[in-house]
């Protein structure tokens, strides 16, 4: 048998091995930035539809503008530059919006959210200056009268009929409602030309309130476009990038849990098998064959539909019918083990079995223990995605699965919507690979009839 400081040596000479290596490190890289980068919330919110309401749906990611010569208008959330308050004779608070657009194509809408905090009865008044200077007022309406501090929220729409009255009632531009062009249109345009206006816009949101300063809590404004992000939007408007990032560590938890745990049972359960014979034996492999004989997706199914589709039981299932394959290969290396002499020496001296197991049998099978628990994690992420593919995933946690069983319930693959699609498939099949490439490193080292 190897040690352990030969079979390191042998593995880092093993280009596949280190190439399996690497591509785990970044996986985990990935793990750890998901979860100190993204916050708690947006992860537990991911199937709440308030949360994504400021999002686009089923947008591309804005990389592909690398690749286009006529770019897609990008969507954006945007936050103040500044807020100032001043009090001259009148309370005024004031926010900022400055951006630059440069696209082809108008802007599919936009929305102005906030969140105010207040006393007395405030007025908002949104204006927009557009890069050749002609300034828009597009909202000057109160705010409900409160005598008490009060928090009070509301979404701004470009469709609201206040707005686009406004803008038709000031200078010449009741022209661009006979070209049938919306609110948005008629912001972002040229009003000699009628084309698209490209540079520096700046939206500027004042409140007045006459006796009391108010406080923005929140104050949003969002551009709307159909590239967004760096892996695009569902239909759900989420981003898929967060979905993505949140799945990697959810799918090493699941790989390596199954894995490892079947392993460690399924070890346990063969070496005792082998090392006691005789009729313990026989009785523990016969229903080690009841339950390979199972099958283990039928089983599995029906489990989730009529129990729990919770991702805590899925794991535990899936370890139930993971660890009969390494109970027969365990049982056969404990039956030669267990002839040797420094076993039967341990016998002659009276340690008790359980002692000679886990001192002098396991400890010779931990290269192959090893092995298998890095060829078990594919068979665990895949069988996952499987089920979540097929609806039976527990819905509250992004998984690579859940978001192709998403893309799946939407015709995202008839609609063309690739990046809903390509990723998390790729994800699932690199993270696959990587533990196959260590595994068969081991695999070729522990067997050295592997290597010819």
């Amino acid at each position: 048998m190897n040690t352990s400081a030969d079979i390191k040596n042998e593995f880092l000479r093993s280009k596949i091995g280190i190439a399996g290596i690497f591509i785990l490190l970044i996986l985990f890289a990935v793990s750890i930035f998901a979860i100190i980068s993204i916050p708690s919330e947006t992860f537990q919110n991911w199937n709440n539809p308030e949360k994504w309401v400021s999002y686009p749906k089923t947008s591309v990611p804005s990389w592909v503008n690398l690749f286009m010569l006529e770019k897609i208008p990008e969507h954006k959330i945007l936050v103040p530059e500044n807020i100032t308050n001043q009090n001259d004779e009148i309370f005024l608070t004031s926010n900022q919006f400055r951006f630059n657009y440069e696209f082809g194509d108008f802007p599919s809408d936009f929305m102005y959210n906030f969140n105010l905090e207040y006393t007395g009865s405030p007025l908002l008044e949104i204006i927009v200056i557009k890069p050749d200077g002609t300034i828009l007022e597009l909202i000057h309406t109160s705010i409900p009268h409160s005598t008490e501090l009060t928090n009070y929220e509301q979404r701004i729409f470009s469709a609201d009929d206040l707005l686009r009255k406004n803008i038709l009632m000031q200078s010449n531009l009741y022209q661009f409602e006979i070209n049938g062009l919306n609110s948005t249109d008629m912001i972002f345009s040229n009003q000699a030309t009628r084309e698209i206006l490209n540079g520096e816009y700046v939206f500027v949101v004042n409140v007045f309130n006459k006796e009391f300063q108010t406080e923005f809590i929140d104050s949003r404004l969002i551009i709307g476009g159909k590239a967004f992000g760096a892996m695009g939007t569902d239909e759900l408007r989420r981003d898929l990038a967060i979905g993505l990032l949140w799945g990697t560590p959810l799918a090493l938890f699941i790989g390596i849990s199954v894995s490892i745990g079947s392993v460690i049972v399924g070890l346990i359960y063969g070496v005792y098998s082998g090392y006691k014979g005789k009729k313990t034996d026989e009785a523990m492999m016969r229903f080690n064959d009841v339950i390979y004989a199972l099958p283990a997706l039928p089983f599995l199914i029906i489990l989730a539909v009529t129990i729990s589709n919770s991702i805590f039981l899925m794991i535990g299932f899936l370890m139930i019918f993971s660890w009969v394959g390494i109970a027969k290969v365990s049982r056969s290396m404990s039956l030669q083990i267990k002839t040797r002499q420094y076993v039967e020496a341990a016998k002659l001296m009276g340690q008790k079995d359980s002692k000679i197991i886990f001192r002098h049998i396991i400890p010779q099978m931990l290269p192959y223990v090893f092995a298998s628990i890095a060829i078990s994690v594919p068979a665990a992420i895949t069988t996952e995605a499987g089920l979540s593919f097929l609806g039976l995933g527990d819905p509250s946690f992004p998984t690579w699965g859940q978001i192709l069983h998403d893309a799946n319930t939407y015709g995202a693959a008839a609609q063309g919507f690739w990046w809903w699609i390509v990723p998390p498939g790729l994800l699932i099949a690199i993270t696959g690979l990587a533990f196959v490439f260590i595994g068969n490193a081991l695999d070729t080292i522990v067997n050295p009839k592997l290597k010819r």
